[in-house]
């Protein structure tokens, strides 16, 4: 135990992209910050166990995919041969080399960064438990707890055994399964499960909602569907896990629904996907004035402040969506309220990725938003069929769709599936945020041939007709 306690204007609970974003902004603003977390870096789930190993293994799926599309041109490549230690090694060399720089940015800003677990003695002092099993503790003005989240669990259900892996194990790649059970159709699963699908697992994937995806509108989900309905095994919608049982050969896994063919069903392996749940428990919150709900999420206000003037709170913690770059955004507003900055966290949307083949991405207002709140909207969808550069690249489908309020076109929503849809759908959001008119995006040169011509043709549908379009004036 260290002889004298450290203190800090600033102890930021957490290094992930929430946390180091935080951490940043605050010593750019002059504030003495130290950041803690578990990993010898910062990065946190983010950048070590989920966006980016999993974005690099789509990555490496695609080229695959890729490889096997190019018989569309003539050009035939042999099936490939995949070295999982070489895969696995380029994987964690990135994670390296990314955490890495985000040590060095920590040290250039004379960040103190102290690698252990930390949780409130009170609303102004840390423990910090350390693998030596010494503790430090840590005196702070103010502190932002940006402690993220894990994977969640299927309560009755989940056993403990190899063969049942979370999405962290996963992306760990230790084989290539010959069969595996994906449980969960949330933009985990579908990533995941198309993964080990192109290594060359046979997949089933379950879920238990009708429909792919529940968050996002039916248009835009349909294509990664009937995808996941060509690459996998098996796709059961409406069908829930009653009981998993292990035995020598696998797991034995007993169905219910609509799409089950067979009851029981024997995997290699199975993969939990079923959501995450807030880093809320073991921080010592109860030794402070912090509220947090049933659900274990932090209750905040519009400047992530809790109910503890000492403590704020961002990211996964204080609810949905549990997204990296809104926890970023989040953190850097706590950094500037804490310099005396008069901010808000106001953002009028927040994009949603899916990177699947195709991907799906969305912000704003939903159509399935507006019909839940009985909201009157305009709708223009432009297929990607119509559109030049999808043909040169082989894409028979995809759709960009935009959604305005009757009345004074207002751009209220964006919507695209197909390749590259992440990458497009930031023209959406900058047009959202900045109350863009759909006039706006329709007389914006958008260069030819792209896919970001399909963001102007939705817009030029919203009046009636675009170049690439035909659609019969009404009486």
């Amino acid at each position: 135990m260290s002889s004298e306690p450290q203190k800090t204007q600033l102890a930021v609970i957490g290094g992930g992209p929430g946390g180091y974003a935080a951490a940043f902004m605050a010593a750019d603003l002059g504030i003495e910050v130290t950041l803690i977390d578990l990993d010898p870096n910062p990065g946190g789930t983010c950048l070590y166990r989920g966006c980016i190993p999993s974005k690099a293994l789509l990555h490496a799926a695609k080229i695959i995919t890729d490889a096997r599309a190019a018989q569309n041109y003539g050009i035939t490549f042999a099936e490939p041969d995949i070295d999982l230690d070489k895969l696995r090694g380029s994987v964690d060399a990135m994670v390296q080399k990314l955490t890495g720089g985000l040590g060095q940015l920590c040290r250039a800003r004379k960040i103190r960064y102290i690698q252990g677990r930390a949780s409130f003695v009170d609303s102004n002092r840390l423990k910090i438990a350390k693998d030596s099993g010494e503790d430090d503790f840590l005196s702070f003005d103010t502190a932002i707890l940006a402690a993220g989240s894990r994977p969640a669990l299927i309560k009755n259900l989940l056993i403990e055994s190899p063969r049942v892996m979370n999405s962290t194990a996963a992306l760990k790649i230790a084989e290539i399964p010959g069969t595996l059970l994906v449980i969960g159709g949330s933009y985990i699963g579908l990533e995941l499960g198309s993964v080990y699908a192109t290594l060359g697992s046979q997949v089933s994937l379950i879920e238990q909602m009708p429909a792919l995806l529940p968050g996002a509108d039916a248009d835009l989900a349909g294509p990664v569907t009937e995808r996941m309905r060509a690459l996998m095994h098996k796709l059961m919608l409406g069908t829930r896990v009653t009981a998993m049982k292990e035995f020598a050969n696998g797991i034995q896994v007993t169905f219910d629904g609509a799409e089950v063919e067979d009851p029981v069903q024997v995997f290699d392996k199975v993969l939990v996907c079923v959501g995450r749940k807030p880093n809320s428990s073991g921080l010592g919150l109860k030794s402070t004035k912090v509220e947090v709900d049933d659900h274990g999420f932090v209750a905040v206000d519009a400047q992530r402040r809790t109910t503890d003037p000492a403590i704020f709170a961002i990211g996964d913690l204080t609810g949905n969506p549990m997204l990296a770059h809104k926890a970023s955004h989040e953190g850097r507003v706590a950094a500037e309220a804490i310099a005396g900055r008069n901010v808000v966290f106001a953002p009028r949307a927040i994009p949603a990725v899916v990177f699947t083949d195709p991907e799906i991405a969305w912000c704003g207002l939903s159509e399935s938003d507006a019909a839940r709140e009985g909201r009157s909207v305009k709708v223009a969808r432009f297929p990607w069929s119509a559109s030049g550069r999808a043909a040169t690249l082989n894409i028979s489908s995809g759709l960009t769709k935009i959604i305005a309020d009757p009345e004074t076109d207002v751009v209220l929503g964006v919507g695209i599936v197909g390749t590259g849809a992440g990458e497009l759908i930031s023209e959406g959001a900058l047009a959202i945020e900045m109350g863009a008119v759909a006039s706006d995006i329709q007389l914006t040169i958008h260069p030819h041939p792209t896919l970001g011509e399909t963001i102007m043709e939705s817009a030029e549908l919203i009046f009636g007709a675009s170049t690439h379009l035909y659609r019969k004036a009404s009486a």
